[in-house]
Protein backbone atom coordinates (compact mmCIF):
# COMPACT_ATOMS: atom_id res chain seq x y z
CA UNK A 1 0.00 0.00 0.00
CA UNK A 2 1.31 2.97 -0.89
CA UNK A 3 2.38 5.53 1.89
CA UNK A 4 0.15 9.13 1.52
CA UNK A 5 3.24 12.45 1.42
CA UNK A 6 1.57 15.26 3.79
CA UNK A 7 1.58 17.71 0.89
CA UNK A 8 -0.41 15.38 -1.45
CA UNK A 9 -3.10 15.63 1.26
CA UNK A 10 -3.08 19.03 1.24
CA UNK A 11 -3.06 18.96 -2.45
CA UNK A 12 -6.36 16.32 -1.98
CA UNK A 13 -8.12 18.90 0.24
CA UNK A 14 -7.46 22.20 -1.78
CA UNK A 15 -8.84 20.46 -5.02
CA UNK A 16 -11.86 19.11 -3.09
CA UNK A 17 -12.51 22.74 -1.38
CA UNK A 18 -12.09 24.32 -4.61
CA UNK A 19 -14.23 21.36 -6.09
CA UNK A 20 -17.28 21.81 -3.47
CA UNK A 21 -16.75 26.07 -4.57
CA UNK A 22 -17.44 25.03 -8.04
CA UNK A 23 -20.01 22.77 -7.56
CA UNK A 24 -22.14 25.07 -5.04
CA UNK A 25 -22.84 27.35 -8.12
CA UNK A 26 -23.66 25.40 -10.90
CA UNK A 27 -27.48 24.98 -10.00
CA UNK A 28 -27.65 29.02 -9.81
CA UNK A 29 -25.70 30.52 -12.28
CA UNK A 30 -28.39 30.50 -15.12
CA UNK A 31 -30.65 32.05 -12.65
CA UNK A 32 -27.85 34.55 -12.47
CA UNK A 33 -27.56 35.40 -16.04
CA UNK A 34 -30.67 35.56 -16.24
CA UNK A 35 -31.27 38.47 -13.81
CA UNK A 36 -27.73 40.36 -15.18
CA UNK A 37 -28.71 39.61 -19.07
CA UNK A 38 -32.59 40.02 -18.91
CA UNK A 39 -32.65 37.07 -20.82
CA UNK A 40 -34.80 33.95 -20.83
CA UNK A 41 -33.35 29.96 -20.77
CA UNK A 42 -32.18 29.91 -24.69
CA UNK A 43 -30.33 33.41 -24.37
CA UNK A 44 -28.89 32.70 -20.81
CA UNK A 45 -27.38 29.09 -22.21
CA UNK A 46 -25.52 31.63 -25.14
CA UNK A 47 -24.39 34.28 -22.56
CA UNK A 48 -23.21 31.17 -20.62
CA UNK A 49 -21.25 29.75 -23.49
CA UNK A 50 -19.40 33.70 -24.02
CA UNK A 51 -18.43 33.57 -19.75
CA UNK A 52 -17.12 29.93 -20.20
CA UNK A 53 -15.03 31.28 -23.50
CA UNK A 54 -13.83 34.38 -21.93
CA UNK A 55 -12.03 31.70 -19.32
CA UNK A 56 -10.85 29.47 -21.63
CA UNK A 57 -9.31 31.89 -24.04
CA UNK A 58 -7.21 33.38 -21.62
CA UNK A 59 -6.34 29.99 -19.78
CA UNK A 60 -5.41 28.92 -23.20
CA UNK A 61 -2.75 31.68 -23.42
CA UNK A 62 -1.26 31.96 -19.64
CA UNK A 63 -1.65 28.24 -18.33
CA UNK A 64 1.97 27.56 -20.71
CA UNK A 65 3.07 30.80 -18.59
CA UNK A 66 2.03 29.54 -15.32
CA UNK A 67 3.23 26.18 -15.63
CA UNK A 68 6.81 27.52 -16.69
CA UNK A 69 7.02 29.82 -13.95
CA UNK A 70 6.16 27.06 -11.68
CA UNK A 71 9.10 25.03 -12.86
CA UNK A 72 11.36 28.36 -12.36
CA UNK A 73 10.05 29.57 -9.01
CA UNK A 74 8.78 26.72 -7.18
CA UNK A 75 4.99 25.13 -7.41
CA UNK A 76 3.88 26.99 -3.28
CA UNK A 77 3.71 30.51 -5.06
CA UNK A 78 1.97 29.94 -8.22
CA UNK A 79 -0.87 27.27 -6.41
CA UNK A 80 -1.36 30.58 -3.65
CA UNK A 81 -2.01 32.94 -6.54
CA UNK A 82 -4.30 30.59 -7.37
CA UNK A 83 -6.56 29.86 -4.35
CA UNK A 84 -6.33 33.76 -4.12
CA UNK A 85 -7.79 34.26 -7.99
CA UNK A 86 -10.39 32.17 -6.95
CA UNK A 87 -12.05 33.37 -3.90
CA UNK A 88 -11.66 37.12 -5.68
CA UNK A 89 -13.41 35.47 -8.97
CA UNK A 90 -16.58 34.40 -6.27
CA UNK A 91 -16.73 36.98 -4.82
CA UNK A 92 -17.22 39.51 -7.63
CA UNK A 93 -19.87 36.92 -9.00
CA UNK A 94 -21.85 37.30 -5.92
CA UNK A 95 -21.34 40.88 -5.80
CA UNK A 96 -22.09 41.89 -9.59
CA UNK A 97 -24.28 44.52 -10.63
CA UNK A 98 -24.15 43.50 -14.17
CA UNK A 99 -22.86 40.99 -17.26
CA UNK A 100 -19.83 42.76 -17.52
CA UNK A 101 -18.24 41.74 -13.86
CA UNK A 102 -19.14 38.26 -14.38
CA UNK A 103 -16.64 38.16 -17.34
CA UNK A 104 -14.09 40.44 -15.63
CA UNK A 105 -14.36 37.68 -12.78
CA UNK A 106 -13.88 34.90 -15.86
CA UNK A 107 -10.87 36.69 -17.08
CA UNK A 108 -9.25 36.73 -13.84
CA UNK A 109 -9.57 33.17 -13.57
CA UNK A 110 -8.73 32.53 -17.07
CA UNK A 111 -5.03 33.99 -15.98
CA UNK A 112 -4.24 32.59 -12.62
CA UNK A 113 -6.78 30.51 -11.29
CA UNK A 114 -6.49 27.19 -12.48
CA UNK A 115 -5.25 25.24 -9.71
CA UNK A 116 -5.05 22.22 -11.03
CA UNK A 117 -1.49 22.64 -13.23
CA UNK A 118 0.40 23.59 -9.83
CA UNK A 119 -1.39 20.61 -8.22
CA UNK A 120 -0.48 18.07 -10.55
CA UNK A 121 2.76 19.14 -11.11
CA UNK A 122 3.81 19.19 -7.36
CA UNK A 123 2.43 15.49 -7.38
CA UNK A 124 4.75 14.59 -10.16
CA UNK A 125 7.87 15.91 -8.26
CA UNK A 126 7.03 13.52 -4.90
CA UNK A 127 5.45 10.12 -6.37
CA UNK A 128 6.84 8.13 -8.67
CA UNK A 129 5.74 7.42 -12.74
CA UNK A 130 4.32 4.03 -11.74
CA UNK A 131 2.48 5.25 -8.95
CA UNK A 132 1.23 8.57 -10.65
CA UNK A 133 -2.35 7.49 -12.13
CA UNK A 134 -3.68 5.89 -8.64
CA UNK A 135 -2.33 9.69 -6.97
CA UNK A 136 -4.30 11.64 -9.86
CA UNK A 137 -7.66 9.21 -9.84
CA UNK A 138 -7.36 10.06 -5.98
CA UNK A 139 -7.69 14.34 -7.11
CA UNK A 140 -10.53 12.86 -9.29
CA UNK A 141 -11.93 11.16 -6.29
CA UNK A 142 -11.52 14.60 -4.62
CA UNK A 143 -13.07 16.83 -6.95
CA UNK A 144 -15.84 13.87 -7.52
CA UNK A 145 -16.37 14.11 -3.57
CA UNK A 146 -16.49 17.99 -4.23
CA UNK A 147 -19.65 18.04 -7.20
CA UNK A 148 -21.72 15.84 -4.42
CA UNK A 149 -21.48 17.88 -1.35
CA UNK A 150 -21.09 21.50 -3.65
CA UNK A 151 -24.27 21.14 -6.09
CA UNK A 152 -26.31 19.61 -3.03
CA UNK A 153 -24.98 22.74 -1.00
CA UNK A 154 -25.54 25.28 -3.61
CA UNK A 155 -29.25 23.82 -4.40
CA UNK A 156 -30.03 24.60 -0.94
CA UNK A 157 -28.34 27.63 -0.79
CA UNK A 158 -29.85 28.78 -3.91
CA UNK A 159 -33.43 28.48 -2.10
CA UNK A 160 -33.12 31.65 -0.07
CA UNK A 161 -31.74 33.23 -3.50
CA UNK A 162 -29.35 32.97 -6.54
CA UNK A 163 -26.68 34.72 -5.46
CA UNK A 164 -26.27 33.22 -2.09
CA UNK A 165 -24.47 30.55 -3.42
CA UNK A 166 -21.45 32.55 -5.08
CA UNK A 167 -20.67 34.23 -1.36
CA UNK A 168 -20.33 30.42 0.28
CA UNK A 169 -18.51 29.77 -2.54
CA UNK A 170 -16.16 32.97 -2.26
CA UNK A 171 -15.81 32.67 1.52
CA UNK A 172 -14.59 28.86 1.30
CA UNK A 173 -11.74 29.81 -1.89
CA UNK A 174 -10.39 32.60 0.80
CA UNK A 175 -10.69 30.13 3.93
CA UNK A 176 -8.85 27.89 1.17
CA UNK A 177 -6.25 30.76 0.60
CA UNK A 178 -5.80 31.54 3.90
CA UNK A 179 -4.70 27.93 5.30
CA UNK A 180 -2.63 27.37 2.03
CA UNK A 181 -0.05 30.26 3.49
CA UNK A 182 0.35 28.01 6.24
CA UNK A 183 -0.18 24.57 5.06
CA UNK A 184 1.11 24.82 1.26
CA UNK A 185 4.86 23.47 0.95
CA UNK A 186 7.50 23.85 -1.87
CA UNK A 187 7.69 20.30 -3.72
CA UNK A 188 10.32 21.58 -6.49
CA UNK A 189 13.74 21.74 -4.97
CA UNK A 190 16.40 24.20 -5.90
CA UNK A 191 18.46 22.12 -8.09
CA UNK A 192 15.38 20.85 -10.37
CA UNK A 193 14.49 24.23 -11.57
CA UNK A 194 14.97 26.04 -14.45
CA UNK A 195 15.35 29.27 -15.69
CA UNK A 196 12.11 31.09 -17.02
CA UNK A 197 11.88 31.30 -20.80
CA UNK A 198 8.93 32.86 -22.56
CA UNK A 199 10.10 31.36 -25.48
CA UNK A 200 8.57 28.00 -24.29
CA UNK A 201 6.07 30.13 -21.58
CA UNK A 202 3.43 30.47 -24.97
CA UNK A 203 1.42 27.46 -25.87
CA UNK A 204 2.85 27.24 -29.42
CA UNK A 205 6.68 27.19 -27.76
CA UNK A 206 5.75 24.84 -25.57
CA UNK A 207 3.52 22.63 -28.27
CA UNK A 208 6.65 22.89 -30.70
CA UNK A 209 9.38 21.64 -27.62
CA UNK A 210 6.68 18.82 -26.53
CA UNK A 211 6.96 17.50 -30.46
CA UNK A 212 10.42 16.10 -29.26
CA UNK A 213 8.96 13.70 -27.10
CA UNK A 214 7.60 10.77 -29.00
CA UNK A 215 4.57 9.29 -28.73
CA UNK A 216 3.48 13.01 -26.38
CA UNK A 217 1.71 14.59 -29.29
CA UNK A 218 -1.22 12.06 -29.88
CA UNK A 219 -1.85 11.54 -26.32
CA UNK A 220 -2.25 15.56 -26.29
CA UNK A 221 -4.60 15.58 -29.08
CA UNK A 222 -6.86 13.30 -27.16
CA UNK A 223 -6.57 14.89 -24.26
CA UNK A 224 -7.55 17.96 -26.09
CA UNK A 225 -10.62 16.45 -27.80
CA UNK A 226 -11.68 14.44 -24.75
CA UNK A 227 -11.91 17.69 -22.89
CA UNK A 228 -13.86 19.28 -25.75
CA UNK A 229 -16.42 16.63 -25.49
CA UNK A 230 -16.45 15.74 -21.49
CA UNK A 231 -17.24 19.75 -21.30
CA UNK A 232 -20.51 19.31 -22.35
CA UNK A 233 -21.72 18.39 -19.40
CA UNK A 234 -20.29 21.25 -17.26
CA UNK A 235 -21.51 23.69 -19.52
CA UNK A 236 -24.72 22.49 -20.98
CA UNK A 237 -26.05 20.41 -17.88
CA UNK A 238 -27.94 23.34 -15.92
CA UNK A 239 -29.19 24.69 -19.19
CA UNK A 240 -30.25 21.64 -20.55
CA UNK A 241 -32.06 19.67 -17.09
CA UNK A 242 -33.79 23.19 -16.84
CA UNK A 243 -34.85 23.41 -20.27
CA UNK A 244 -35.49 19.46 -20.91
CA UNK A 245 -37.00 18.19 -17.47
CA UNK A 246 -38.27 21.74 -15.69
CA UNK A 247 -35.85 21.25 -12.87
CA UNK A 248 -35.18 23.39 -9.85
CA UNK A 249 -32.14 24.11 -8.78
CA UNK A 250 -32.16 21.65 -6.04
CA UNK A 251 -32.93 18.89 -8.42
CA UNK A 252 -30.10 20.20 -10.73
CA UNK A 253 -27.99 19.84 -7.61
CA UNK A 254 -29.05 16.48 -6.87
CA UNK A 255 -28.52 14.99 -10.31
CA UNK A 256 -24.78 16.69 -10.34
CA UNK A 257 -24.18 15.30 -6.35
CA UNK A 258 -25.35 11.91 -8.08
CA UNK A 259 -22.38 12.05 -10.70
CA UNK A 260 -20.15 12.99 -8.53
CA UNK A 261 -20.67 10.46 -5.93
CA UNK A 262 -19.84 7.74 -8.89
CA UNK A 263 -17.10 9.71 -9.65
CA UNK A 264 -15.42 9.46 -5.98
CA UNK A 265 -16.20 5.89 -6.10
CA UNK A 266 -14.52 5.18 -9.23
CA UNK A 267 -11.22 6.90 -9.08
CA UNK A 268 -10.96 5.44 -5.61
CA UNK A 269 -11.73 1.68 -5.92
CA UNK A 270 -11.95 1.09 -9.89
CA UNK A 271 -9.19 3.12 -11.54
CA UNK A 272 -6.23 2.16 -9.48
CA UNK A 273 -7.06 -1.12 -9.86
CA UNK A 274 -7.81 -1.19 -13.33
CA UNK A 275 -4.59 0.60 -14.30
CA UNK A 276 -2.31 -1.51 -12.09
CA UNK A 277 -4.01 -4.39 -13.71
CA UNK A 278 -4.40 -3.23 -17.42
CA UNK A 279 -2.51 -0.05 -17.89
CA UNK A 280 -3.45 3.69 -18.69
CA UNK A 281 -3.66 2.88 -22.34
CA UNK A 282 -6.82 0.74 -22.15
CA UNK A 283 -8.09 2.55 -18.51
CA UNK A 284 -8.50 5.29 -20.81
CA UNK A 285 -9.87 4.05 -23.89
CA UNK A 286 -12.70 2.43 -21.88
CA UNK A 287 -13.25 6.00 -19.56
CA UNK A 288 -13.67 7.28 -23.65
CA UNK A 289 -15.98 4.45 -24.33
CA UNK A 290 -18.62 5.12 -21.74
CA UNK A 291 -18.49 9.06 -21.83
CA UNK A 292 -19.65 8.20 -25.68
CA UNK A 293 -22.29 5.97 -24.43
CA UNK A 294 -23.81 8.26 -22.05
CA UNK A 295 -23.77 11.40 -23.86
CA UNK A 296 -25.59 9.52 -26.75
CA UNK A 297 -28.10 8.03 -24.18
CA UNK A 298 -28.61 11.65 -22.31
CA UNK A 299 -29.48 13.19 -25.88
CA UNK A 300 -32.70 10.95 -26.11
CA UNK A 301 -33.31 10.80 -22.57
CA UNK A 302 -36.97 11.41 -22.37
CA UNK A 303 -37.66 12.28 -18.53
CA UNK A 304 -35.88 12.51 -15.20
CA UNK A 305 -36.35 8.63 -14.35
CA UNK A 306 -34.35 7.66 -17.98
CA UNK A 307 -31.77 10.95 -16.95
CA UNK A 308 -31.22 9.40 -13.81
CA UNK A 309 -30.73 6.24 -15.05
CA UNK A 310 -27.92 7.36 -17.76
CA UNK A 311 -26.13 9.11 -14.51
CA UNK A 312 -24.82 5.62 -13.14
CA UNK A 313 -22.90 4.85 -16.24
CA UNK A 314 -21.19 8.34 -16.85
CA UNK A 315 -18.82 8.07 -13.82
CA UNK A 316 -16.62 5.69 -15.41
CA UNK A 317 -15.84 8.57 -17.96
CA UNK A 318 -13.32 9.82 -15.28
CA UNK A 319 -10.64 7.25 -15.98
CA UNK A 320 -9.71 8.87 -18.81
CA UNK A 321 -7.83 12.46 -17.40
CA UNK A 322 -5.85 10.44 -14.81
CA UNK A 323 -4.86 7.98 -17.19
CA UNK A 324 -4.04 10.59 -19.86
CA UNK A 325 -2.30 12.92 -17.21
CA UNK A 326 -0.30 9.82 -16.20
CA UNK A 327 1.10 9.31 -19.41
CA UNK A 328 2.09 13.04 -20.22
CA UNK A 329 3.94 13.08 -16.83
CA UNK A 330 6.11 9.88 -17.58
CA UNK A 331 6.90 11.40 -20.89
CA UNK A 332 8.03 14.63 -19.36
CA UNK A 333 11.79 15.43 -17.56
CA UNK A 334 12.02 16.44 -13.91
CA UNK A 335 12.31 20.00 -15.01
CA UNK A 336 9.78 20.14 -17.23
CA UNK A 337 6.55 18.87 -15.16
CA UNK A 338 5.61 22.55 -14.91
CA UNK A 339 5.66 23.30 -18.86
CA UNK A 340 4.12 19.20 -19.11
CA UNK A 341 1.31 20.59 -17.10
CA UNK A 342 0.90 23.70 -19.26
CA UNK A 343 0.70 21.84 -22.49
CA UNK A 344 -2.30 20.60 -20.45
CA UNK A 345 -3.78 23.18 -19.58
CA UNK A 346 -3.36 24.90 -23.27
CA UNK A 347 -5.02 21.85 -24.84
CA UNK A 348 -7.60 21.91 -21.88
CA UNK A 349 -8.09 25.28 -22.65
CA UNK A 350 -8.36 25.53 -26.23
CA UNK A 351 -11.50 22.45 -25.61
CA UNK A 352 -12.68 25.18 -23.49
CA UNK A 353 -12.41 27.87 -25.96
CA UNK A 354 -14.23 25.29 -28.43
CA UNK A 355 -16.77 24.13 -26.29
CA UNK A 356 -18.89 27.04 -25.51
CA UNK A 357 -18.35 28.10 -29.02
CA UNK A 358 -20.25 24.55 -30.08
CA UNK A 359 -22.31 23.27 -27.41
CA UNK A 360 -24.43 26.05 -26.24
CA UNK A 361 -24.91 27.76 -29.41
CA UNK A 362 -26.27 24.77 -30.75
CA UNK A 363 -28.41 24.45 -27.82
CA UNK A 364 -29.56 27.48 -27.66
CA UNK A 365 -30.46 26.96 -31.22
CA UNK A 366 -32.20 23.94 -31.04
CA UNK A 367 -34.48 25.16 -27.57
CA UNK A 368 -35.65 28.34 -29.65
CA UNK A 369 -38.22 28.99 -31.74
CA UNK A 370 -35.81 29.20 -35.15
CA UNK A 371 -35.31 25.44 -34.76
CA UNK A 372 -37.16 23.86 -37.44
CA UNK A 373 -37.61 20.47 -34.44
CA UNK A 374 -36.63 20.99 -31.08
CA UNK A 375 -34.21 18.75 -30.02
CA UNK A 376 -32.93 19.15 -25.95
CA UNK A 377 -29.96 16.49 -26.86
CA UNK A 378 -28.43 18.13 -29.63
CA UNK A 379 -25.25 19.07 -28.29
CA UNK A 380 -25.05 15.69 -26.60
CA UNK A 381 -25.02 14.29 -30.21
CA UNK A 382 -22.52 16.96 -31.13
CA UNK A 383 -20.19 16.08 -28.27
CA UNK A 384 -20.65 11.90 -28.69
CA UNK A 385 -18.76 12.94 -32.44
CA UNK A 386 -16.24 14.61 -30.49
CA UNK A 387 -15.44 11.59 -28.12
CA UNK A 388 -15.69 9.57 -30.78
CA UNK A 389 -12.77 11.35 -32.76
CA UNK A 390 -10.97 10.90 -29.33
CA UNK A 391 -11.30 7.35 -29.11
CA UNK A 392 -9.83 7.18 -33.17
CA UNK A 393 -6.53 8.77 -32.43
CA UNK A 394 -5.83 6.96 -29.42
CA UNK A 395 -6.62 3.64 -30.63
CA UNK A 396 -4.33 4.68 -33.88
CA UNK A 397 -1.51 5.90 -31.93
CA UNK A 398 -1.67 2.26 -30.79
CA UNK A 399 1.51 1.62 -30.07
CA UNK A 400 3.28 5.00 -29.33
CA UNK A 401 0.40 5.50 -26.78
CA UNK A 402 1.16 2.32 -25.19
CA UNK A 403 4.98 3.02 -24.71
CA UNK A 404 4.00 5.79 -22.41
CA UNK A 405 1.64 3.98 -20.37
CA UNK A 406 2.47 1.40 -17.29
Amino acid sequence: MMSIHPQIRFLLFTLLVNAIGFGIIVPVTPDLVMELGHADASGASAIGGLLALSYAVFQFFFGPVMGNLSDSIGRRPVLLVSLASLAIDFLVMAFAPSLFWLFVARILTGIAGASNAPAQSAIADLVKPDERARVFAMLGAAFGIGFVIGPALGGVLGEFGHRVPFFAAGILAAINFVWGIWACKETLTPEARRAFSWKRANPFGALKNARAIPGILPIVAVYFLWQLASLVYPLIWPYFSKAAYGWSPGMIGLSLAQIGIGMALVNLFVTPKFVARHGEYKAALIGIGFGMTGFLAYSVAPNTAWALAIGCLMPFQSMVHPALTAMMTRAAAADAQGEMQGIASSAMALGSVLAPMIFNPVHAYFISSRAPFRFDGAPMVAATLVAMLALVILVTAGRQARGLSK
